[in-house]
């Protein structure tokens, strides 16, 4: 689901993963159009001073380090920017081979002059490729969408990136910049020697610069108008499970532009600029088309309440506007008219947000931008304004005065428009009311009439995001076990089966989520009746209804029985069984809280001998119960599983390994039956 959720591309690492390399390109073509290494063509002196530099601090799991890295950047007026990129490594070990892969995005407002890449073998002459070597590919499809873009990449693939090697490249580009800020991105996956950033300024411009994730480092000036840093030294980000986005981890420089006299319509130097700086963008895309007026009187003609009628405008956007992914220059943040996405019928998520925004006022109704990044932790207080921090768009509705229903839990309180409920009309599978867990606790660019406002969204209550899972079942004295299972699920639990069943036709096929389920529990089993419930009906809990058998499900010692009363389901986790130290904290993906009822029926001619005991794991950031019983010949089996804290702090990684240890023992425990007396 998240990947459809961007609007706007991200900014581009130095050389990109192995992964998005193969989508982009395949392999396979890039071995059969690989240019000829070029032999003769030597090296820059750049290149040749890094052959016998000491290597950054590293372990023998490291595959390169970065040995240089150095960004020129000449602000030549408010619509030109020109840019040289140097960077060189040195490849450890065979999986650096990607590092050789060199990756430059363009489109019709930016420009690669030149692009040239060497290798410095550890043994021979230095090869050379150059510009005409390289490809050009377009963006990879947006799963679930379509994608509309002006927007490829140049790629250029370094010949003998292998062990030993030193690999470098250097480009240069000119660029017409939406916006008077540039973001020195000096951290990543591999450790750094050394990372250089230049500036040169035109006359009566000045610069602001903030740091992120890294101590502030003072530059040198080289004359009036020109300022240099250094950052050395730099450690790997490895990454780990369920850690923060690298946005929120990274060391980063941002670095804004101020004519004289202030901010120019392209530049801002905080929250409220940058929303006046977005407002600016949607002028006049609100205007109501005739059409349009006419869709709203029908959609909303019989809604009894206002609530009803802002439900019924929602459920179209959500439902009826296709969602198309736009990138087309300033189009990957300015949103098309109102009128023209209604007419089309398909927009992204800022035309999504538009068409709600201007269909809702023609019923009375204020909303409002909330600019936001779908990833939590991207963006937070201490994060100077930047466009390169959000890739999403969602809406603040402001609600009539005196509205008041259970169902809008997504709100918040403003000082000066009332309360305001989040709602994103991308995701077509949260009802209005609802957010999505990427968007609670997160943080996003309010823009309203005045100018912006970061704000921060609410996180719901755990009970909204539910598995509801109960289970009557028998078992036969040969082990076999059968009987039926009733789940309801909620909020983002519902979210992610919808998704997934969102274009399948066959009954068949929308019983997978029910084998996977069992088959992650049960060694055998056998399906012998399913349903979906309410999977077209977001507005109400999603379910599945399913009867199974599994041979052996109990196992024999002896003359006893040993059965598993946590029949299904799994809520252990293996992500901290590691030997290496936690450095990040551990991201949920939302509040949540699920229960598990059992009942298993004993097999006429056996008892209960004995029975695992109960379990209460209570901590600050979730808890465990469980409890095994019986009454008569039934056991009895309840388990709540609860995330109450959506981040968890490096220094209670010990706490959550030992909580998770726990549930993963409870998980195992057997009840031990033997033959009646």
């Amino acid at each position: 689901m998240r990947n459809r959720l961007f609007c706007n591309r991200p900014r581009q690492p130095r050389a990109i993963n192995r992964n998005i390399a193969l989508i982009l390109f395949g392999l396979g073509c890039m071995l059969a159009h690989a240019p000829k290494a070029s032999a003769g063509g030597d090296a820059p002196q750049w290149m040749h001073a890094l052959v016998n530099v000491t290597l950054p601090a590293h372990d023998e799991k490291t595959d390169a380090v970065l040995l240089y890295s150095e960004e020129n950047v000449m602000l030549q007026s408010a619509d030109k920017i020109k840019k040289v990129i140097r960077v060189a490594y040195k490849i450890l070990r065979p999986g650096g081979r990607e590092r050789g892969t060199v990756f430059v995005y363009f489109n019709s407002h930016r420009k690669i002059t030149s692009l040239h890449g060497w290798c410095i073998p550890a043994q021979g002459k230095d090869y050379e490729v150059k510009d005409k070597d390289a490809m050009e590919v377009s963006l990879p499809k947006i799963e679930g969408s379509e994608l509309i873009t002006d927007v490829k990449d140049k790629v250029l693939r370094i010949p003998s990136s292998d062990p030993g090697n030193i690999i470098g490249y250097e480009y240069e580009v000119e660029e017409q910049p939406m916006v008077l800020q540039d973001i020195w991105d000096f951290q990543e996956e591999n450790p750094g020697r050394e990372s250089h950033y230049s500036l040169q300024l035109p006359p009566n411009w000045e610069y602001k610069a903030m740091w992120l994730n890294y101590p502030e480092v003072k530059p040198s000036q080289a004359g009036s108008r020109e300022w240099h840093w250094v950052v050395s030294d730099l450690k790997a980000i490895r990454k780990e499970d369920a850690m923060p986005p690298m946005a929120g981890v990274a060391g980063q420089m941002i670095v804004s532009f101020f004519p004289q006299g202030g901010a120019a319509l392209n530049g801002f130097a905080n929250w409220q600029q940058m929303g006046n700086w977005y407002r600016n963008l949607t002028n006049g895309r609100l205007d109501a088309s005739a059409g349009m007026k006419q869709r709203v009187t029908t959609l909303t003609s019989s809604a009894p309440t206002q609530l009803d009628k802002i439900r019924a405008v929602a459920q179209f956007v959500q439902q009826d506007i296709r969602y198309v992914a736009i990138e087309l220059g300033i189009g990957g943040w300015q949103p098309h008219p109102a009128s023209d996405v209604f007419l089309h019928h398909y927009g992204d998520c800022k035309d999504k947000a538009t068409l709600m925004s201007s269909m809702l006022r023609e019923i009375g109704v204020d909303s409002y931008y909330v600019v936001i990044n779908h990833e939590r932790g991207s963006v937070g207080p201490e994060v100077p304004p930047h466009v390169g921090a959000f890739d999403h768009m969602i809406l603040a509705i402001k609600l009539p005065e005196g509205m008041a229903d259970p169902s809008l839990i997504a709100t918040i309180q403003s000082a000066h428009y009332g309360r305001l409920l989040f709602f994103d009309p991308t995701n077509e599978f949260t009802p209005l009311g609802q957010i999505g867990g990427y968007l609670q606790s997160n943080y996003g660019l309010l823009v309203m009439p005045d100018g912006g406002e970061l704000v921060e969204l609410p996180k719901q209550p755990s009970t909204m995001n539910s598995i509801q899972r109960t289970a009557k079942l028998t078992l036969e004295n040969t082990g076999k076990l059968q009987g039926e299972v009733n789940e309801v699920r909620m909020g983002d639990r519902a979210r992610s089966e919808r998704w997934q069943l969102r274009a399948v036709a066959k009954d068949s096929d929308r019983i997978k989520p029910i084998e996977r389920l069992l088959a992650d529990s049960l060694s055998t089993f056998r399906i012998t009746k399913a349903s979906v419930v309410n999977l077209q009906h977001t507005d109400q809990p999603f379910g599945f209804n399913y009867s199974f058998e599994s041979e052996n499900y109990a196992k024999s010692a002896g003359n006893l029985l040993l059965v598993r009363p946590r029949v299904i389901g799994t809520k252990s986790r293996g992500l901290l069984e590691t030997k290496e130290p936690r450095y990040f904290s551990i991201e949920f993906d939302g509040p949540a809280r699920d229960t598990d009822t059992f009942e298993i029926t004993v097999p006429a001619g056996y008892e209960v001998d004995d029975l695992p005991p109960p379990v209460d794991a209570e901590y600050s950031f979730a808890s465990y119960h469980s409890k095994t019983e019986v009454k008569g010949n039934v056991i009895g089996y309840t388990r709540t599983f609860e995330v109450k804290e959506l981040s968890v702090p490096a220094s209670k990684a010990e706490e959550l390994k030992k909580f998770y240890r726990i549930i993963a023992s409870d998980e195992r425990n057997n009840v031990v039956l033997r033959p009646s007396r």
